[in-house]
């Protein structure tokens, strides 16, 4: 198998990690008409609703929430084997997946077996959830949210560095964010941070980040690339960037008002190297995903698993073309997103997360979205981002909305 975080030997020169494939502004986008705010997103032959400020808030109320349902239907089951997610579910009659996770009814000699994310379970099975506890897939967005504020679209990887020494607790990084950081304590400065015994620069941490970027740059793809490529680079090299780059598109155009998620995921691949590993493992998951289109998930999933099972479970390559398989057989459904993306293994938080994230802003606004997955959060995000613990997921709307109308 590949070394981890390093590229196999020819494939180098279709993986940059410099920005060379993203052109500064899109050159499809749409000149701002006499009489119109600049900033507003252009027009690209979707139908935009007659408010679009209004509709902006609740697509990102719809997208916060859902990155906060996604993610916590992953979490019980998160570092779990495809099987053990399989016969887990399966033995309380939630297969496939289209429910939380519940350990009522599991029979003791498979939890002996297979037992929950120790950490996860006591705030994540359906018995146990009472708000969105904390987790680092909801505290990289909220981290991007400080870092517009303080220094708005026109940030610097350096400044994201100096941010995360302020207020993201050591203990709450991993992989590569984690190295990352202490390379940061140890002096070095970006990209450095990103290659010095870094053997996770190519794993999920960037994408996981991405969202931020796309919510605030609704309708201009490349830009929301562009500013995922400035964060992913403290931490990340080629495939874990373009990553990031990736989903920040697709969810840029996601929040420009369109449904069709397949036309989302088309324009989040343009802004990638098309040769590269990640653009190829997304084109495979959603060819893969059409194929099957009318056949269970789990024939989609085996396919991938038998694909890029070689790679770690954090890797992103797996993990980017789980995802826009998900999305992509779901066609647009908000449960059906997350719960595919979730039964399909790997990194399971994340994955729900990222793709919940999507389709709520296909979605478009809170109240579409069903209340079994919403309620249960009530309102109230948990994390350890300092003075940001319990704020409501509409709030968060309210200040990203904010960010998205700022240059």
């Amino acid at each position: 198998g590949d070394v981890p975080g390093r590229s196999p030997q020819g494939v180098e020169r279709n993986e940059p990690t410099r920005n060379n494939a993203v052109p500064e502004r899109s050159t499809t986008e749409e000149a701002p008409r006499r009489g119109t705010d600049p900033r507003a997103p252009a027009t690209s032959g979707h139908t935009r609703p007659a408010n679009p400020t209004a509709a902006l808030l609740n697509r990102l109320h719809a997208a916060w929430l859902g990155r906060a349902a996604g993610c916590l239907l992953g979490k019980p089951v998160e570092k779990l084997p495809l099987t053990a997610i399989r016969q887990l579910a399966a033995a309380t009659g939630n297969w496939p997946l289209t429910t939380w996770f519940t350990a009522q009814g599991v029979p003791r000699h498979l939890l002996a077996r297979h037992p929950w994310n120790r950490r996860s379970a006591p705030t994540s099975l359906a018995e146990n959830i009472n708000g969105m506890p904390e987790d680092d897939d909801l505290n990289y967005p909220l981290l991007n949210l400080l870092l517009l504020q303080r220094h708005t679209k026109a940030f610097t990887t350096t400044h994201l560095a100096h941010l995360w020494l302020d207020e993201l607790p050591a203990g709450r990084t991993f992989t590569a964010e984690r190295i990352a950081y202490r390379n940061l304590l140890l002096g070095l400065t970006p990209p450095q941070t990103a290659t010095h015994h870094n053997p996770f620069r190519e794993w999920i941490g960037a994408l996981i980040r991405a969202d931020i970027h796309g919510w605030t740059h609704p309708g201009n793809p490349a830009a929301a690339a562009e500013q995922a490529h400035r964060d992913a680079t403290l931490t990340h090299t080629a495939n874990g960037v373009y990553g990031a780059m990736f989903i920040a598109a697709t969810i840029a155009e996601a929040a420009a008002g369109t449904t069709d998620v397949h036309h989302c995921l088309r324009t989040g691949l343009t802004v990638v190297p098309p040769k590269s590993r990640l653009a190829q493992a997304v084109r495979h998951g959603i060819e893969t995903a059409r194929t099957h289109a009318h056949t269970a998930f789990d024939t989609v999933v085996d396919d991938l698993h038998a694909a890029y099972g070689h790679h770690h479970w954090v890797h992103v390559i797996p993990n980017a073309a789980l995802i826009a398989a998900a999305l992509t057989h779901a066609d647009g459904d908000f449960a059906g997103s997350i719960c595919r993306a979730v039964s399909g293994g790997w990194d399971t938080d994340s994955n729900g997360a990222t793709t919940g994230s999507i389709a709520g802003l296909i979605v478009g606004s809170p109240e579409a979205l069903p209340a079994h997955w919403t309620t249960p959060l009530r309102n109230r995000l948990a994390t350890s981002v300092a003075g940001l613990d319990g704020i409501g997921f509409d709030t968060l709307a309210h200040l990203t909305h904010t960010e998205a109308h700022r240059p």
